[in-house]
C-alpha cells in the first residue's frame, strides 16, 4: 500500500487513476444505455430488464459500491490534478491559444460537477421515485414515460447528455494517452473513437426522452 500512496502523489500516479476509474464509469455508462434502449421493445422488455437487476440484490449493491468508489476517486483526483495545473500557472496568460486543447478539455473543470448533480437527480426521478410525479415500484416502463413527458424534464435530461458527451470525448481521447496509445499514427483513430463514443452515447441516452415527448414510445 505504501508504493500505492507514493505513485498516487505524482501526476501520472493521479493520471493513470483517473483513468482506470473513467474506464469503469465509461463501461458502466454504455451499458446503463444498452439496457434503457430496451424501452424501445416495449413494456415488458425493459420490465424484465428491471427485474433482473433485482434479482441478486448482493451484486447489485456491489456493483453500485464499485461505482460510488470510482466516481468518489474519479472526482478527488479530478480535483487535485486541477489544482496542479493552476499551481503550475499562477499568473494568467495575458492572451490565451488554445492550440493543444479543445472546448471539451476546458470544460472537464466544470461539466464534471453539473453531470455529478445530474447523476443524483436521476436516482431520485427513476429510481427511487422521490421527485418523480407518478412513481410505481417496479414498472420502469410507466416510471419512464410518465418522467420524460414532463417536457423540461426530458429538455435537462438532453441538456445533461451533451455535456456527458464532452465530458467523454475529452475522457476517451485523454485515458487512451495515458494508457500509452501515444503513436502518431494512432492519433487520427484516437480521435475517432472518443469522438464515436461521445456520438453514440448521447443519441442512444437523448433517444428515449425524444421518444417519448413526441409519441413514438407511449
Amino acid at each position: 500500500m505504501h508504493w500505492v500512496a507514493e505513485a498516487y502523489r505524482t501526476t501520472l500516479g493521479k493520471k493513470l487513476v483517473m483513468a482506470a476509474t473513467g474506464t469503469i464509469l465509461l463501461v458502466f455508462v454504455v451499458v446503463h444505455m444498452l439496457g434503457n434502449l430496451q424501452i424501445f421493445l416495449g413494456a415488458e422488455a425493459i420490465n424484465r430488464y428491471g427485474r433482473f437487476l433485482r434479482l441478486e440484490p448482493a451484486l447489485l449493491w456491489a456493483a453500485r459500491l464499485v461505482l460510488l468508489a470510482s466516481v468518489l476517486v474519479h472526482i478527488v483526483a479530478a480535483v487535485q490534478l486541477t489544482l496542479v495545473n493552476w499551481a503550475a500557472r499562477p499568473i494568467g496568460y495575458a492572451k490565451r491559444e488554445y492550440r493543444a486543447t479543445d472546448y471539451a478539455s476546458r470544460t472537464m473543470v466544470w461539466s464534471g460537477p453539473i453531470i455529478a448533480a445530474f447523476v443524483v437527480y436521476h436516482l431520485l426521478h427513476l429510481s427511487t421515485g422521490t421527485v418523480h410525479p407518478d412513481f410505481v415500484p417496479g414498472d420502469v416502463y410507466h416510471n419512464v414515460v410518465t418522467g420524460f413527458s414532463v417536457w423540461y424534464v426530458s429538455a435537462f435530461y438532453v441538456a445533461a447528455q451533451l455535456l456527458l458527451g464532452l465530458h467523454l470525448y475529452h475522457g476517451v481521447w485523454s485515458l487512451s494517452q495515458t494508457f500509452g496509445v501515444t503513436h502518431p499514427a494512432l492519433e487520427v483513430w484516437r480521435r475517432r473513437l472518443a469522438q464515436g463514443t461521445a456520438v453514440v452515447v448521447v443519441l442512444g441516452n437523448c433517444s428515449v426522452p425524444v421518444a417519448v415527448l413526441t409519441g413514438l414510445v407511449r
